[in-house]
C-alpha cells in the first residue's frame, strides 16, 4: 500500500466481510470496502472495488505482489485512453489483477456474474480492452517483478531472494 501511495492519491482495499483476526494495517487515506458475503471471488471484489472509487478510473491489483511497483501501475493508468481496460500478458496469460479499470467497468462485472461467469480474464472480451504484451511491460519492468505473486512457501522464498 505504501507503494501504491507514492502515486495515487485513493486507495480503496476490498477485504473480507467480516474483520480478519489480526487487524489491518491500512493508511489514514484509505478505505476499506467489505465483500457481501465471503468467497464470492475476484470478479465481484473487482466490482466492488471499482463502485467505490471517487476517480474515473483505477489500478487494481491482488494482495500477493510483494515487488508491485506503482510506476508500472501508473503507466498502465496512462494508457487508458480510448480503452474501457488496460489489461497486461505475462508467460501468454492476462493479468485482470494488475490492471487498470474505467468505473464502469463494475457494470460490465457484474452483468458477466449474473450470466454464470465467474472467470476475471472473461473482462477481457466484454469491454474495450489494451492488452499490454511481454516486450511493452518489459520496457516499464525489465525482469517483470512486478507480476510475481506469492500464493506458496517457495514463492515467498523466491521473493525474499530477489528482495536481497
Amino acid at each position: 500500500m505504501k507503494e501504491l501511495g507514492r502515486y495515487f492519491g485513493e486507495i480503496v482495499i476490498v477485504t473480507a466481510p467480516e474483520p480478519v483476526q489480526a487487524p489491518l494495517a491500512v493508511p489514514a487515506a484509505a478505505r476499506i470496502v467489505r465483500d457481501a458475503r465471503a468467497h464470492e471471488g475476484p470478479a465481484d471484489a473487482l466490482a466492488r472495488g471499482l463502485d467505490a472509487v471517487r476517480a474515473d478510473a483505477a489500478f487494481a491489483c491482488s494482495c500477493d505482489l510483494p515487488m508491485l511497483d506503482a510506476r508500472v501501475a501508473a503507466a498502465l493508468l496512462a494508457m487508458l485512453p480510448g480503452y474501457d481496460a488496460v489489461i497486461p500478458v505475462v508467460g501468454d496469460r492476462l493479468q485482470p489483477l494488475y490492471a487498470a479499470y474505467r468505473r464502469e467497468v463494475g457494470g460490465a462485472l457484474r452483468a458477466m456474474r449474473a450470466r454464470g461467469e465467474n472467470r476475471l480474464s472473461a473482462i477481457a472480451d466484454l469491454v474495450r480492452t489494451r492488452k499490454v504484451d511481454e516486450p511493452e511491460l518489459r520496457a516499464l519492468d525489465p525482469e517483470l517483478r512486478s507480476f510475481m505473486n506469492v500464493n506458496t512457501p517457495a514463492d515467498y522464498a523466491r521473493a525474499i531472494r530477489l528482495i536481497s
